[in-house]
């Protein structure tokens, strides 16, 4: 069994807490499917609203 890295765990969380303000008990809380969706979400959303790729969680 293959761990998800410690340190992609802390840059979604990251990203996910800096846009939409969640604590990290509540980010903890999601499932990896979950937290994922949220940052594809959010990112799709920057890259609507501003134009900029920069503004993107990009998931590898």
């Amino acid at each position: 069994m293959s761990l998800y890295p410690q340190e992609r765990l802390y840059q979604e969380m990251a990203f996910l807490a800096y846009y939409l303000h969640w604590s990290s008990e509540d980010l903890m809380a999601l499932d990896h499917w979950e937290r994922r969706r949220w940052c594809r979400e959010v990112s799709a959303i920057n890259q609507k609203l501003s134009g900029d790729d920069k503004k993107s969680f990009e998931l590898r």
